[in-house]
């Protein structure tokens, strides 16, 4: 490393086996040696490795721009900044040039200029990898100044040039992203007028400010990232920039239970304090990732809007400091996720989902609730039997004793503040429930046990063998049958929860 910072000038560099070489070729014979190598690349991005991942390379290895197409929440933009890593470590420039000249191949006029004035005494500068990646959010007020450039009367006042001089531009962020590697996010939300300006650059290679006619070889891996252009009301990609842009790579979500939830832990920002002192399950945490499943087949919530990979980030972070919550009102020194703190995740989830005409007569907080239930429906069937299928069989049904302890007129209260002892007490009173679960799951510690026991009553409740009521800080469950008798003619839905 120090010996390429010794190299200071043009005739110093000439010495060296440094060769000039675009920066297509350079991820392209990086990403060989990569793939040689058996190395990694993309690291973080999980569930791409049979799909995305090989499409990508193998539009890198094409040298082609590249478009990222798919619903918010896939990864596009971390793929994009992680193709930095196959750029060079350090490559050289002529020292003071804003567009990065490339030594032996400049393109502006200052670059020229320093070339013909100091030959081999050229100064030469090492910029690293990181600091050729440059990321433009696409918004409907970016102009094609703020991309390409404009003419800059100060410049040419200070300067005392004429404006047919090459001096007097302002560059914008694409002339200054030569040699690197530039990302749109959000391409359709770029006004169309603007998309008709980068097709110059994409396919000729020049670019045009205010009369200029520049022949500007611009060096660029350019990458864009969009939603699929049916499923937004802001704008479509225009046809022709469409068709320059040589590869669309299609990402989605992850494809399973496991993927996502290796997703979630690895992006979830919970402290240290957070990770010893709250004890979650493998249980909950695949509870959380089924609720998103759940969300993007759901009749209540829009599909072509998509259901981020957010959503379980923010959810699994809210029901472990719910937890937390608990263990602090209660001075406790640790805790476990029961499931009365999903609670905690509805906020997580009433922001990150896009609701249609049903969804939105039922209200963000209810299709929250809905979501979570079906989650705990689908999953209650991995670790009990299903509970219709027990109420018809021949057989003595093993939730017969839980059901029949609410069919004698008692009901049960499960608030997600209640010191562990409390909790041990409520969920132990009910006759028949520790029996059911020992008898599915007899190796289990203390904390396991009383999870499954309220994920048991919370089960049966979506089997519809259960009442559950929604309290202001937990669940009150009670007998189906007496409670549809005793309701008044008046009365609100249990699902409507006045917390949000």
């Amino acid at each position: 490393m120090n010996k390429l910072f010794d190299i200071t000038t043009l005739g110093q560099l000439k010495q060296t086996d440094y060769k000039s070489r675009s920066v297509k070729e350079e991820l392209r014979e990086n990403l060989i040696s990569q793939l040689q190598n058996k190395e990694g690349g993309f690291e973080g991005i999980i569930g791409f490795e049979d799909t995305v991942i090989p499409d990508l390379q193998t539009a890198i290895l094409s040298r082609h721009n590249i478009l990222l197409l798919g619903l918010r929440g896939q990864a596009k933009t971390r793929i994009a900044r992680l193709m930095v890593n196959l750029l060079d470590e350090y490559v050289p420039y002529i020292a003071g040039s804003e567009l990065f000249d490339d030594p032996l191949a400049p393109i502006s006029w200052y670059g020229h200029n320093a070339v013909e004035t100091q030959g081999d005494d050229t100064p030469i500068a090492w910029v690293h990898r990181s600091e050729r990646y440059t990321e433009k959010l696409a918004t409907p007020d970016v102009t094609v100044a703020d991309l390409i450039g404009d003419v800059d009367p100060i410049k040419a006042a200070t300067l005392k040039l004429t404006y047919s001089d090459e001096r007097v531009i302002h560059f914008g962020l694409i002339p200054r992203a030569h040699r690197g590697i530039f990302v749109i996010n959000e391409l359709p939300d770029l006004q169309a007028r603007i998309q008709v300006s980068l097709f110059n650059i994409l396919q000729e290679k020049d670019i045009q400010i205010r009369g200029f006619k520049l022949r500007l070889p611009l060096d660029l891996q350019f990458v864009f990232t969009a939603n699929p252009e049916d499923y937004t009301n802001r704008g479509s990609i225009v046809t022709p920039l469409k068709d320059r842009i040589e590869s669309q790579i299609l990402t989605h979500y992850p494809r399973t239970v496991e993927i996502s939830r290796q997703i979630t832990q690895q992006e979830a920002l919970l402290t240290a304090e957070q990770r010893t002192a709250v004890e979650a399950d493998s249980m909950v945490k695949d509870l959380v990732e089924q609720i998103a499943f759940e969300a993007r087949n759901s009749e209540y919530i829009d599909k072509k809007s998509g259901v981020s990979a957010r959503l379980t980030i923010s959810a699994y972070e809210n029901l472990i400091s719910n937890a937390e919550r608990r263990m602090i009102i209660n001075g406790e020194k640790n805790t476990f996720v029961r499931i009365c703190d999903f609670l905690g995740v509805i906020p997580a989830i009433t922001g990150k989902i896009e609701l249609v005409y049903e969804g939105e007569l039922e209200g963000p907080a209810k299709v929250a609730n809905i979501l979570i239930g079906k989650a705990i429906k689908t999953m209650l069937l991995q670790f009990f039997p299903d509970p219709e299928k027990a109420k018809k069989g021949k057989k003595a049904s093993s939730y017969n004793e839980v059901v029949g302890w609410f069919a004698s007129g008692n009901s049960l209260s499960v608030l997600d503040d209640l010191p562990l002892a409390e909790y041990k007490k409520t969920l132990n009173s009910v006759a028949g429930l520790k029996e059911l679960v020992k008898q599915h799951h007899p190796r289990l510690s203390e904390n396991q046990q009383l999870l499954l026991m309220e994920f048991v009553l919370h089960g049966l409740a979506e089997y519809s063998q259960l009442n559950k009521g929604f309290l202001d800080n937990g669940f009150a469950f009670s007998d189906m049958f007496d409670s549809l008798f005793n309701m008044q003619p008046d009365e609100d839905e249990d699902l409507d929860d006045d917390r949000y």
